[in-house]
């Protein structure tokens, strides 16, 4: 009963995952961009200090993403197989 359910979730994950890695990919190159354009554009120093930091901040932001999806990808097997072992420990005999 239980794996079921999770099935259809978990094929839904693993459908979506590339798709979202493209996204997060393509946003966050042309947001990195935008972002570099502003500091190479800024002339008073504390306009370059801040967009430096605004660009820092989006780079550690999309590698932790990426880090995210990436430990997601790696873990749903694992995930998958804890999940089945444990739904045949707790299924109740009839």
């Amino acid at each position: 009963m239980f794996v079921d359910v999770a099935n259809p979730v978990i094929e839904l994950i693993n459908n979506l995952l590339p798709a979202v890695l493209g996204i997060v990919g393509a946003a966050g190159t042309v947001f990195c961009v935008v972002l570099g354009v502003k500091f190479a554009k800024a002339e008073e120093p504390q306009d370059r200090e801040k967009a430096k930091q605004h660009l820092k901040n989006a780079i550690i932001g999309f590698v932790l993403i990426f880090v995210l999806i990436l430990a997601l990808n790696i873990l749903t097997p694992r995930l998958i197989e804890w999940t089945n072992e444990h739904a045949q420990e707790t299924i109740i005999p009839e």
